[in-house]
């Protein structure tokens, strides 16, 4: 039996752990001891040292008492994105709020205490489960640090479920994009505004014709582009001679991300050579697209599992990249779960305590379908 009481108190307290991305250590302490006193093999991993970080992913491992079920492998990350110090929950009218300015740090605390809540429910009550693998994940809002640096030979899932979506409860995301990060840099000639604006090469105006003349925000149904940040300019009374901007560019179908990365190439070259511009560009893959089939036993027992609670499941494809991307390109078939959170990122982030609850049941119910293709 669920105990709706113990469940809240462990997310009131998780939430009160500082985590921002690198600075998980607390954490990642208490999840080793959480696991340990759940009877379930608990190691670090080494990404720590790889990416510069004191912590490192948590793996714990769970024994099953029916050989014949798959192993499945729950996955949450750590970290919370700023601000997330000294948050101060409060529960009005059954939902959670930060009490300050900070983040609530649902995301994904929330997926953490589900996984925690889940993993004790098995043990204790009346189910029937395969080995469970545990992850919990470092640094995913700094760029799915820890899931890209995680040793996936040393897994043995057959699938994986992951609770890190905004979405309502009996959400299944089941596609999800590839991302590039492009960063360029346009070197003009500086000049005396003033006195000698002729002479100069206003890298600002070289950026603003190429961004005038290129394809930016929503391209198509599975396709985005955005430049978010520029920096250039020393004066008011100096022709700038140097300009940075960073964006980036997202879509479910690779050919389209290529075509779109290339026009924004593109259009940067030629907006320098017209001018007399240089032009320096920096692009990369940060992770792949993953689409999976809806009649993937994962997936059919989200759905049943929903249909079971009377839940109404929506397979959905999203924008958002996360640790789905990752174990999927890696060969570990994982969904990601929406577990109710709103806002996240934000000071106004919540979560509603009937969400937290009805998601452990609703991760139950899955585990319990998941008999159906295999006992």
């Amino acid at each position: 039996m669920l105990n709706r009481a113990e469940v809240i108190d462990k997310f009131i307290e998780l939430v009160q752990i500082d985590s921002e991305s690198r600075f998980e250590r607390q954490m990642a302490d208490r999840m080793k001891s959480e696991l340990s006193n759940l009877g379930l093999e608990v190691r670090e991993d080494d990404t720590g040292a790889r990416i510069g970080s004191y912590t490192g992913n948590i793996i714990g491992k769970l024994k099953g008492n029916n050989p014949k079920l798959p192993t499945i492998c729950l996955i949450a990350h750590l970290d919370t994105v700023v601000p997330g110090q000294n948050i101060k929950p409060i529960i009005k009218n059954g939902v959670i709020f930060s009490k300050g300015q900070t983040i609530l740090g649902a995301d994904d605390k929330a997926g953490i205490t589900v996984i925690l809540a889940t993993l004790e429910s098995l043990i204790k009550n009346d189910y029937y489960y395969g080995d469970i693998e545990v992850v919990f994940t470092v640094c995913e809002e700094a760029g799915l640090l820890g899931a890209k640096n995680l040793d996936f030979d040393r897994l043995e899932a057959d699938m994986g479920i992951v609770y890190d979506s905004d979405g309502e409860i009996g959400t299944i995301i089941t596609e999800g994009p590839a991302q590039d990060k492009i960063r360029v840099v346009i070197k003009g000639k500086s000049a005396h505004a003033g006195k000698d604006p002729h002479k100069g090469i206003n890298a600002i105006k070289v950026a603003s014709i190429a961004l005038s003349n290129m394809k930016l925000g929503q391209i198509d149904e599975e396709t985005t582009a955005n430049i978010g940040v520029i920096k250039g300019g020393k004066a008011t009374n100096i022709v700038p001679d140097r300009v940075e901007l960073k964006g980036e560019a997202r879509s479910r179908d690779e050919e389209k991300l290529d075509i779109q990365m290339t026009h924004m190439i593109n259009i940067f070259k030629k907006s320098a050579e017209k001018v007399g511009a240089e032009v320096d560009i920096e692009n990369n893959r940060l992770f792949s697209a993953f689409h999976l089939n809806s009649k993937l036993p994962v997936v059919q027992a989200a759905v049943s599992g929903a249909k079971r609670l009377g839940i109404d499941p929506k397979l959905v494809a999203t924008g958002g990249g996360s640790d789905t991307n990752i174990f999927n390109n890696r060969g570990i078939p994982a969904i990601n779960m929406g577990i109710g959170v709103k806002d996240n990122h934000t000071p106004k982030e919540n979560i509603g305590v009937d969400n937290l609850i009805q998601t452990v049941e609703y991760n139950l119910a899955i585990m319990e379908d998941l008999k159906k293709d295999y006992a």
